[in-house]
């Protein structure tokens, strides 16, 4: 259980510093009250891990050799890409990920009343990131790790990886957005993803 609460904790909190959910709610938290902003986000990325630990606990069902195959190779192809899209990124702040977010919030914004009450910035905040967070490289990467380890070490350890990336944020967002460099970002989970590649083939073997 430790194994996969570690796991997960590291492999979600570098994974999401810098992504589009972490500018979401960086933005967001710029615009409604930090508290509000915060329990959307934690919210929307704790129902996200949740749904992702069922579908791992589905997925182990399979037989045990597929299941340990396919998590290796899950975990080298994501470190191989995020390696490859490091070498392409510039150093500073990736621009298109916060364009994109600031996209995604002003589009929200547009479909609610100006007076909001806490529980539309609460709903805002909770659809904006578990719309953004669909399909995206830590929702499998939970999938992979929920399929082949305990799913409660993953859960706690994934919630809480999320819930730091989202204080972060919303407290201290708007200070650090400019300095984040996605590349180093980028980088160290791509190394991470290969490390748990290359532990799970050890673990198998």
């Amino acid at each position: 259980m430790l194994t996969a609460f570690t796991a997960a904790l590291l492999l979600i909190t570098v994974s999401e510093l810098g992504d589009k959910t972490f500018f979401i709610a960086v933005i967001l938290a710029m615009h409604h009250p930090r508290r509000l902003v915060f329990i959307g986000v934690t919210a929307a990325l704790a129902a996200m891990t949740i749904l992702s630990v069922l579908f791992g606990q589905a997925v182990s069902l399979l037989p045990k050799v597929y299941i340990h195959y396919a998590e290796i190779a899950l975990f080298v192809a994501f470190g191989i890409k995020l390696l490859y899209d490091a070498s392409k990124m510039p150093a500073a702040c990736d621009t298109e990920v916060v364009e994109e977010a600031e996209a995604a919030v002003k589009k929200a914004d547009l479909q609610l009343p100006k007076q909001k009450t806490s529980l539309a910035i609460v709903i805002e905040a909770f659809g904006l990131t578990f719309m953004a967070e669909w399909g995206d490289r830590t929702q499998i990467a939970t999938i992979a790790l929920a399929a082949g380890n305990n799913p409660i070490g993953v859960t706690i350890g994934a919630i809480l990886g999320h819930a730091i990336c989202a204080a972060i944020a919303v407290i201290g967002g708007k200070m650090i957005a400019g300095r984040i460099s996605e590349r180093q970002l980028t980088l160290i989970g791509g190394c991470l993803f290969l490390v748990f590649g290359v532990v799970a083939a050890i673990e198998g073997a």
